[in-house]
């Protein structure tokens, strides 16, 4: 088949754990023989991007990506996000979109290269993987006025306490009426697929979680070199992610000062990095390493007692946890989001909610072998069992190849109408 993958950022020019389990969907489909396209915004990237240019590497056979970009730069962006359509744009994604060889169009993070405007694109059965909460939320992330999770709507209070203008067309019918031309919606967890219903999404949804390449499982078990040498001589435990607020590590460094037995290394980049490390000035146990390749990454994981997940808001999944699981390394992760139903399904970690529950976790993981080794074995069954490629992608196709079966029998129907009417 040749599936079309419509999507605002895509690696390198990306930020986020979605564009990177996106990605792997489409070298797994890739592998499989399929022909993939992919096309994403780089107006949108450059847009939020500061920093160094991204390393630009080939991708495998068979896929394609074509990289939106204009002379109008973030002014297309807006455009986009204030309009809920494609502007600048628009021509270039319709002709691709209604190319007559896609077989199946995916949508996945739209809110920058197209809206709902875009969904309305093309003649192909159409998919949406919901990697945030969009279709409910205009600030992506169900994170109210910045500080808390969102419990009940106040979107216009805040989005500007995001500082960011309204979207005056989400107080139209315009999301749901190009909804409605979606043959397939797939949530990333069941939780995720709960909060959609629980604000009001009207459409049924599947569930397909983010996968890990089998040649990833198969390395991570063969004992390979690249995480065999320890990256830290002390005893650690691990964060991963981007340092935001929602990201919930300002509430984790008090555990540090009452828990002398361990570091806290911590991975990442973002708005939240100098406020967290004045929050950690003078204790030398919290280290900020800043962001590391994903190859350098594994050792990190697999030398840590235990991968802490933080996060104080509404995740629609958690693939850092498959990382830390691949590695044999359990995690500690707040009772929250799709966290527990992840931790209960591999059995590989602990769950906390208090700084109390936390300091226990630590202590159980970093002292009772045993226990550290169980959960870490587990969770590296259950990558293999629930998250790898050979079992997450059979249901990915299953669901692309009803959606063409429905379009047929839709069509079949209607010529047969037609022809019983002539």
């Amino acid at each position: 088949m040749h599936f079309c993958h419509v999507t605002t950022f895509y690696p390198p020019y990306s930020f986020g754990g979605d564009a990177i389990g996106l990605q792997r969907l489409c070298h797994a489909l890739a592998r499989r023989g399929h022909r993939v396209t992919v096309i994403c915004d780089l107006d949108a990237f450059y847009s939020l991007h500061h920093g160094a240019e991204p390393a630009l590497s080939d991708e495998p056979a068979g896929i394609e990506v074509i990289r939106l970009r204009s002379k109008a730069g973030k002014f297309s962006s807006l455009l986009t996000q204030q309009l809920g359509t494609p502007i600048v744009h628009r021509g270039e994604l319709r002709a691709r979109l209604e190319s007559a060889d896609i077989d199946v169009i995916n949508f996945h993070n739209v809110s920058l290269v197209g809206g709902a405007g875009v969904l309305a694109m093309g003649h192909a059965p159409k998919l949406y993987m919901a990697h945030e909460h969009w279709l409910v939320c205009p600030s992506h992330v169900l994170w109210r006025h910045n500080r808390e999770p969102c419990n009940g709507r106040e979107c216009l209070r805040c989005v500007l306490t995001f500082r960011r203008p309204p979207q005056l067309w989400r107080y139209t019918d315009a999301l749901h009426r190009a909804a409605q031309g979606i043959d397939t919606f797939i949530a990333m967890s069941e939780f995720s697929r709960r909060k959609h219903l629980e604000f009001g999404f009207p459409f049924p949804m599947q569930v397909v979680p983010y996968l890990i390449p089998d040649a990833d499982i198969q390395q991570s078990t063969t004992a390979a070199p690249v995480v065999t040498a320890r990256p830290h001589a002390r005893p650690y435990f691990l964060f991963v992610g981007r340092l935001e607020k929602i990201k919930g590590v300002d509430t984790i460094l008090p555990a540090f000062t009452r828990y002398p037995d361990a570091d806290l290394l911590i991975v990442g980049d973002g708005q939240e990095r100098l406020p967290l490390e004045a929050q950690a000035a003078g204790d030398p146990r919290i280290k900020f390493l800043g962001r590391l390749p994903q190859e350098k990454l594994a050792q990190y994981y697999a030398h840590a007692i235990a991968l802490i997940v933080p996060s104080v808001g509404f995740e629609t999944f958690g693939l850092i946890l498959l990382e830390s699981f691949l590695q044999a390394t359990p995690v500690i992760a707040r009772r929250l989001g799709p966290f527990p139903e992840i931790v209960a399904a591999a059995e590989g970690g602990e769950l906390f909610e208090t700084t109390d529950e936390l300091l226990a976790a630590m202590q159980r993981l970093q002292h009772d072998g045993e226990r550290r080794a169980r959960q870490g074995a587990s969770g590296r069954a259950a990558v293999r069992r629930l998250w790898s490629e050979s079992a997450v992608v059979p249901r990915y196709l299953d669901l692309a190849t009803a959606a063409i079966e429905r379009q047929r029998s839709t069509v079949n129907s209607v010529s047969n109408k037609r022809g019983r009417q002539s």
